[in-house]
């Protein structure tokens, strides 16, 4: 049952489906939700390739036009999902995304005197509101009008945590085409996709993505009953150490290159990389200078150890990002 705002829950009529493949063929990541040739998404910057043809799969989505040609109608996929992505408390590599799917017959929304695109949105907005209310109380969210390949109009959800506006869920109406291809042309749908991380930092006040991934049982302990309503309280930090470096970028540059890069070398010991300088000269050559937060959740770190990591980072941006250092 999915709690849906309004007096009544949706009743999911037909049974919740639980994926846990991690691996997926291009054409279900990206064909069947009508990812353009030429999307970011499907770059190497984004997306972690195994083979030219196959991916980790990088949202839930990768399943909708399957359970559709299965003749579901409503149904909810579960799974990790992978991407290439920026370093900060809010991002990282790999985490686990919830896809909802919910199908409508004509005879719903021309009941309610609305379009069908209309009864659809306005259906969405109050399931997700609804289940935003449930969970965390009268919590301060927005929408924003957004771009997503396989829904129109997109939405993405917002709820302000810790000083800032974060986002929970990206959504949409869900594209007719990708209904006609799959056994339904005379219906409408949404689709919504939220990271359940994020929603459990807002849920349990938890400040760093990296803290899921933690075996640091100053951690693990606050939540090991399982309840609702525990906020998670802050243990004493580790120090930071920052180091900057600085290089000449070229075409092929990109930041999530370089931050795949850094976490290679030092994993989860990384906390945060930040552009803090650009600038262009007089020959158009562009320089870029980050920061680099390197701190540990379980130990304080060595100047020796950080120094070792930097010297790596710097070796093989130059090497492998075929940049030059400043």
């Amino acid at each position: 049952m999915l709690w849906c705002g309004g007096d009544d829950p949706i009743n999911l009529e037909q049974p919740l489906v639980l994926h846990v493949l991690m691996r997926n063929l291009q054409t279900k990541n990206f064909d069947d939700v009508l990812v353009p040739e030429d999307h970011v998404s499907r770059s190497y910057n984004d997306t972690y390739y195994v083979d030219p043809q196959t991916v980790l799969r990088c949202h839930t989505s990768a399943h909708q036009a399957e359970l559709l040609r299965n003749g579901y109608t409503h149904f909810l996929v579960t799974g990790d999902v992978y991407r290439r992505d920026s370093i900060d408390s809010t991002h990282y590599p790999v985490f686990h995304q919830m896809e909802g799917f919910r199908v409508f017959s004509p005879d719903e929304w021309e009941a309610s005197g609305m379009d069908a695109t209309s009864f659809s949105a306005a259906d969405l907005k109050k399931c997700l509101e609804g289940l935003a209310q449930h969970l965390f109380g009268a919590v301060e969210m927005r929408w924003v009008d957004t771009y997503f390949p396989f829904t129109d109009p997109s939405f993405e959800l917002e709820i302000y945590f810790k000083e800032k506006w974060l986002e929970v869920l990206g959504c949409g109406v869900t594209e007719q085409e990708i209904l006609k291809r799959n056994g339904k042309p005379n219906n409408v749908a949404w689709a919504f996709g939220l990271g359940l991380e994020r929603l459990a930092m807002v849920l349990f006040d938890i400040p760093d993505i990296r803290l899921f991934w933690s075996n640091d049982e100053r951690f693990t302990s606050q939540f090991s009953k399982g309840q609702l309503g525990v906020k998670f309280k802050p243990f004493s930090k580790y120090p930071p150490c920052y180091k900057d470096i600085s290089f000449w970028i070229n075409e092929s540059f990109t930041e999530n290159n370089l931050c795949e890069l850094v976490r290679g070398i030092a994993g989860d010991l990384v906390e945060e990389v930040q552009l803090i300088d650009n600038f262009t000269n007089k020959k158009g050559m562009t320089s870029h200078c980050y920061r680099i937060a390197y701190r540990s959740m379980e130990r304080s770190l060595t100047d020796d150890e950080i120094n070792d990591l930097q010297w790596k980072v710097r070796d093989q941006v130059q090497s492998k990002l075929n940049v030059e250092l400043r």
